[in-house]
């Protein structure tokens, strides 16, 4: 076991493409690890939710985010050594392809912001990258000489060969590999019964599929141990972060003892998508944070501030729906002027309705699920003051849904509200998005917590100041 001053050593497991098995790799990494005897640190770089979810069951710890976009560079290696904190090895699993990175909405350049190779630079740590070897034999050895010599500052450690047809297929690989000087730290036959369901937005969050998602984190785990090189990749993994831990305390400064708030977090189901450095910076800032399932839960008693993260509301609106003792609390709280903190799925369960079905209608809008996927970083500028943010404040947040809002023009189809942000997007025009009104702060747009503690500060302080009811 490493001590808390030691660098806790990572590998990066990326891909030169999406969809080339990285979470399948990852994830069944992190269960072999585990059950090899090491405690493993599991990280997702990026704003997936989803991906975390399945290596914390692989971990049995929480599945945490790097994302240098959303938190800024400088607070990568503090949450690093938070996350990893009495760990022996990290797991970070990238996302997309090794190189890609944000885009530019003004300039629509890409960058390397936020993208695997970035990180793995700001870790220090080496990548191993799983190829999907179907289609590939000798050329695969000039594919992983241009992604090694790429970028200087990254190395790539080793080659993960993912979906091998046979032991042939397998024979000429090792030859490229070895042509350019790649150890192969594993070969993983195609096997497709390790699927994972998914639906419109990836996978099913591990929360949601339930013991199915136990069985298929099992399959991947017993397929990681008997395909990779548990002791090879454990030898390569290394970092060089230093410095101090992120600590929550710090970031939201000193808070008076005494009261401590309820702030009610949903969760269950429908409600998956947070950040375990939300309820941490809650707790840090003074409240008392209690999760309730709005698909059959009341508030916990004594309720002064609610949180509504992201996650499928969609599949769960029949249900959500028939819970209308909750649906009436959540309306006369917001009435009150109870802080209410709602991210994308939250905004849509506090909607006049959903797919047609009754929710919170706090706000004057209606939801409905489409076809259209709106995705992407978001720059964007706070338009009015709130219970989290201040008029002017500036955040990088992130949309990811496939619903939209009727009569959602903040002036005309919801009053009583006004807009929480303002940014430009792909096509330059000036957009507003989201609703703030009294206590409610309500938007599509999920943002980092990490990112900006002193919102989380301002809402406990906001929670702290309201009168409980019931």
């Amino acid at each position: 076991m490493v001590t808390t001053l030691d660098a806790v050593p990572a590998v990066v497991i990326a891909a030169p493409a999406s969809g080339s098995g990285k979470t399948t790799v990852a994830t069944g990494l992190i269960g072999a690890l585990r059950e090899s005897g090491r405690v493993v640190a599991p990280f997702k770089i990026g704003p997936d939710y989803i991906d975390p979810g399945y290596h914390g069951l692989a971990a049995r710890r929480p599945g945490r985010n790097l994302d240098p976009v959303m938190v800024g560079t400088s607070r990568i290696a503090p949450l690093f050594r938070h996350g990893s904190s009495g760990c022996d090895i990290a797991v970070v699993e990238g996302v997309m392809g090794l190189f890609d990175g944000k885009i530019d909405a003004g300039s629509h350049e890409p960058s390397a912001e936020g993208s695997t190779a970035q990180v793995a630079a700001l870790l220090g740590a080496p990548v191993v990258l799983v190829v999907d070897a179907r289609g590939h034999s000798q050329s695969l050895a000039a594919v992983l000489h241009g992604f090694s010599t790429f970028d200087s500052g990254v190395r790539i450690g080793g080659v993960i060969l993912n979906r091998v047809g046979s032991p042939r297929h397998e024979q000429v690989l090792r030859q490229a590999c070895e042509r350019i000087g790649l150890p192969v730290l594993g070969v993983v036959p195609r096997m497709a019964e390790l699927a994972v369901p998914s639906r419109h937005l990836g996978l099913i969050p591990a929360a949601e599929h339930g013991a199915a998602a136990v069985n298929a984190v099992d399959a991947m785990t017993r397929l990681a141990a008997r395909h990779l090189d548990l002791s090879a990749i454990s030898t390569l993994a290394s970092s060089t972060v230093d410095g101090a831990a992120w600590d929550p305390a710090a970031e939201v400064g000193p808070v008076a003892p005494g009261d401590r708030p309820v702030v009610a977090m949903a969760g269950g189901r429908a409600f998956t998508f947070g950040y375990a450095e939300h309820r941490e910076l809650l707790d840090a800032a003074g409240a008392e944070v209690v999760t309730f399932d709005p698909l059959h839960d009341e508030l916990p008693v004594g309720t002064r501030g609610v949180v509504l993260p992201g996650g499928f509301p969609e599949e769960y609106a029949v249900t959500l729906a028939e819970n209308t003792a909750l649906l009436t609390q959540i309306r006369e709280r917001a009435a009150a002027g109870a802080p209410i903190h709602a991210e994308c799925a939250g905004l849509l369960y506090l909607a006049r309705s959903l797919d047609g079905r009754a929710m919170a209608s706090v706000i004057g809008v209606d939801a409905s699920f489409g076809s259209h996927l709106t995705l992407g970083y978001r720059e964007a500028v706070a338009l009015t003051d709130s219970s989290l943010f201040t008029v002017g404040e500036r955040v990088v947040g992130h949309e990811f849904h496939r619903t939209s809002l009727a009569d959602s023009d903040v002036d005309s189809g919801a009053a009583g509200f006004a807009p929480a942000w303002g940014w430009r997007p792909w096509d330059g025009a000036p957009a507003r998005e989201g609703f703030v009104g009294d206590g409610v702060h309500a938007s599509y747009l999920h943002t980092h917590p990490a990112g900006h503690p002193g919102a989380i500060a301002r809402f406990v302080a906001a929670a702290r100041a309201f009168s409980a009811h019931g």
